[in-house]
């Protein structure tokens, strides 16, 4: 492998590239457009992402769940919390307007107001029947003010269902057709259909509705991300293309390296429409992330095609010899970026895995965009002029030099110090991290259909469905009474839980039963006894059929039943607090031997995915650290390098990771990511400086200082070029609306800041005190890979 890589190999191939750059550039065009035409398969997430492997246990005892009962995510809520409802014009219009949603397949129930059934006991035969809770179709002053009488104090069965009773908010519950719910045609019938609908109502009879519902959130969350895209792409190439012209005041540079990364961009959407991935929130920031990547590639291979010019002014030899001196380097820097993100591509997580794969398969092809697009054009453009090479002597950048070089020669002391002391608050930090699993968290916190979450966590006691399942072992079991009364307990406990809702299940069907036996009178909205349940048992079978949406709370079968509640935004830690502090009290009510509960449903595992992935997360990075210390060992052949090498890179990390504690960013899907990518990005400087070094000692004679000395100037402005513009262009995640994105955005850039600093600070100091164990030719073996050759050594490439 050490041949593939020679010098000899570059030479060759840059000679490839020169001769043969036409067809490489209708190659490049034609791959564009190939993947152009796979943006046709590119498709947005409907469902939330599911974190845990398939046969993990969660996942399976959730899959179990649906088998049962089908999607639990189908509700769509509208609510309305206003005093002028209940007049005679604006509760007729609103139950028109509910009653109109009936007309649209998307929707498989409608239950609000207009919809209510009273149970009324009939005696010959002995029966219930389902009557109408608004009668007449003419709306009175006195009618209306009876019926909202009757609601709030005489029907409890429908409390948290269609009213709070608290602040007498409405609400009415829209169910989605399960077949649609994880399909485009629900975002349809949302988008097109439901929001208009709702808007002009709300500007009509000037009452505010809020909308919420998984469903709901979903959609507008997709669209918020589908959005986002675009602007970080913008973003992205704005900032980073100003940043390159400010450092090199050339338009024609700027444009090369612009062209680069658009291209890189079209291939992002190609391959993930070719291999046919969802857009997720991980996903979606792989474009941007191409252009903040690409533009250092192309800062080394310009920097030193301007070098060359201005050495030698040959234009033919100058581009011959970009390839050739920054082949191997940029190349490896880009594998072990790569390599951090592939990192994430062998864990169980099918979303890390496909972020992981599309990644690292988008840095690999973009440095070979960058070397093949930068050349190539170059190649047809005139030689630069004298005033495009002017940045290579500014003075600012002479005196950005001269007090790196002052630091590592005079204040080493200071630069340990302040090492030493990052290190022990960043532990200090770390032990204050805590783990998110909230679906809502994320979620961008000024939109309109957030503060409509916030509405309903305040008046309905939250909005994300937590289900769990009774299963009592035998056919039947759930209709048995001493079932009926274990399940009212566990309803009780859960209710008197803060973050959770009032429950829904059949046993408030039971109780509504009994309510009806004795003529409605709300006192006997209680489950019956054993005596009582033989009177009532004849009037109950004849409504059995007819129970509507109350059916769908116990199987087929009857052996299993379902609870359902709604949770607050709780995190995974305060969850885990809520079920440790249940599960004792539920194992006393539901004896294990005769019953069996499963906590369940989309919240749950997506917060359970949380955790699971915090483990993952360790596995990347420590497989990445891994790796990448290989790849050192590989080159360097010294074990003393590996460890200098990976000190710089890792102290940024913990940094970070302490400071993630200390301001209250939680571990999340969206944060977890920041490790990886930093380390993948910032050991690019190290490689950088140390293939340099390595170059000198030999040159040099094995004089340390002087070595260390001369590899800092020379990687010093590339490394402080690059790392500003990762700063910025990470810095563009700030603008978005997603906490996740932009807690990923802001922890990205202070980790490649610190990264910087600690390559050109840190680590020479590192070289320098301790010259006498590293410096030497027994401890420095000749590398397995020269990434940087001499002058001779590419002299006799370009003879040969």
């Amino acid at each position: 492998m050490a041949k593939l890589f020679s010098f000899g190999f570059w030479n060759a191939l840059a000679g490839i590239i020169l001769r043969n750059r036409a067809a490489i550039f209708i190659v490049i065009i034609g791959i564009t457009v190939f993947l152009g035409f796979q943006w046709k398969n590119m498709r947005f997430s409907y469902t939330e992402a599911n974190l845990l492997p398939d046969d993990h246990e969660v996942n399976i005892q959730y899959n179990q769940f649906l088998d049962k009962f089908g999607e639990e995510g189908n509700l769509i809520v509208l609510a309305v919390k206003d005093s002028t409802l209940f007049t005679p014009e604006k509760l007729k219009a609103w139950n028109a307007f509910n009653e109109s949603f009936k007309a649209f397949p998307e929707i498989d129930l409608v239950v609000s107001i207009g919809d209510l059934k009273k149970l009324k006991k009939e005696d010959n035969p002995p029966r219930f029947e389902l009557i109408p809770f608004i009668k007449d179709s003419t709306y009175s002053e006195e009618q209306v003010s009876k019926y909202e009488y009757e609601l709030f104090n005489k029907l409890p069965f429908y409390e948290g269902l269609v009213f709070s009773k608290n602040s007498h908010t409405i609400q009415s519950a829209l169910y989605l057709d399960k077949e649609i719910v994880n399909t485009p045609v629900r975002k349809d019938f949302i988008m097109n259909t439901l929001q208009p609908m709702v808007q002009d109502f709300e500007a009509k009879y000037n009452l505010d509705i809020k909308v919420s519902g998984m469903p709901y959130i979903r959609t507008l969350n997709s669209q918020n991300i589908m959005d986002e895209i675009l602007i970080f792409i913008v973003a992205a190439l704005l900032v980073t293309s100003l940043i390159f012209f400010f450092f090199f005041r050339s338009f024609r540079a700027t444009f090369i390296s612009m062209t680069a990364v658009i291209i890189g961009v079209m291939w992002a959407f190609g391959l993930l429409g070719l291999l046919e991935y969802e857009i997720t929130v991980l996903t979606a920031i792989i474009p941007p992330l191409v252009i903040v990547i690409g533009i250092p590639n192309c800062i080394f291979l310009i920097n030193k095609y301007q070098q060359e010019i201005k050495k030698h002014g040959n234009k033919a030899k100058s581009l011959q010899r970009v390839i050739t001196k920054v082949g191997n380097a940029t190349l490896m820097t880009n594998v072990t970026t790569a390599a951090g993100f592939a990192t994430f591509a062998l864990t169980e997580s099918k979303l890390l895995k496909e972020f992981g794969i599309v990644a690292s398969l988008n840095i690999v092809a973009l440095f070979i965009l960058c070397l093949l697009v930068i050349t190539i054009i170059y190649s047809y453009m005139p030689q630069p002029k004298e005033r495009h090479l002017k940045h290579l002597g500014k003075r600012w950048i002479e005196r950005l030099v001269d007090w790196m070089e002052n630091m590592v020669k005079n204040r080493r002391v200071t630069i340990y110090f302040s090492s030493v002391i990052i290190l022990i608050a960043s532990i200090i930090g770390i032990y204050t991290i805590k783990v998110s699993g909230s679906l809502l968290e994320d979620m961008p916190k000024g939109a309109g259909f957030f503060q409509d979450i916030l509405f309903f966590e305040q008046e309905f006691d939250g909005i994300m469905p937590l289900e769990i399942l009774v299963d009592t072992k035998r056919k039947q079991g759930v209709l048995k009474l001493p079932t009926l009364k274990r399940m009212e307990k566990l309803q009780v406990l859960l209710e008197e839980t803060p973050e959770l809702s009032k429950p829904i299940s059949i046993v408030s069907l039971v109780k509504y039963s009994k309510q009806a036996f004795y003529n409605g009178n709300p006192k006997y909205y209680q489950l019956p006894t054993s005596q009582e349940r033989n009177f009532i048992l004849p009037y109950a079978k004849s409504f059995e059929s007819e129970a509507g949406v109350m059916q769908s709370y116990v199987d087929s079968t009857g052996q299993y039943a379902r609870i359902t509640t709604f949770m607050k935004d709780v995190g995974t830690e305060e969850m885990e607090r809520i079920e440790a502090a249940l599960l004792p009290q539920i194992a006393k009510i539901f004896p294990e031997d005769r019953y069996t509960i499963t906590f369940t449903g989309k919240a749950l595992v997506f917060q359970k995915g949380t955790k699971y992935l915090v483990y993952n997360l360790i596995f990347s990075l420590g497989l990445a650290i891994f790796l990448i210390a290989l790849f050192m060992a590989w080159m360097f052949r010294s074990f003393k390098m590996i460890i200098i090498s990976l000190i710089p890179n890792l102290l940024p990390l913990l940094m970070t990771a302490g400071l993630m504690g200390f301001i209250g960013v939680p571990i999340k899907p969206s944060t977890i990511l920041v490790f990886s990518i930093a380390f993948g990005i910032s050991v690019d400087d190290t490689i950088h400086f140390l293939a340099k070094y390595r170059q000198e000692l030999k040159s040099n004679h094995w004089r340390i200082r002087k070595s260390v000395l001369a590899s800092l100037r020379e990687t010093g402005v590339s490394m402080f070029y690059t790392s500003t513009v990762l700063f910025f262009g990470f810095s563009v995640f700030l603008i978005s609306s997603f906490g996740g994105t932009k807690a990923l955005g802001g922890l990205v850039s202070t980790t490649l800041l610190f990264a910087m600093l600690a390559n050109l600070l840190l680590l020479p100091s590192l070289l320098l005190s301790l010259e006498r164990s590293i410096a030497n030719k027994k401890t420095l073996k000749e590398p397995k890979l020269k990434i940087i050759p001499n002058e001779e050594e590419i002299t006799n490439s370009e003879e040969e």
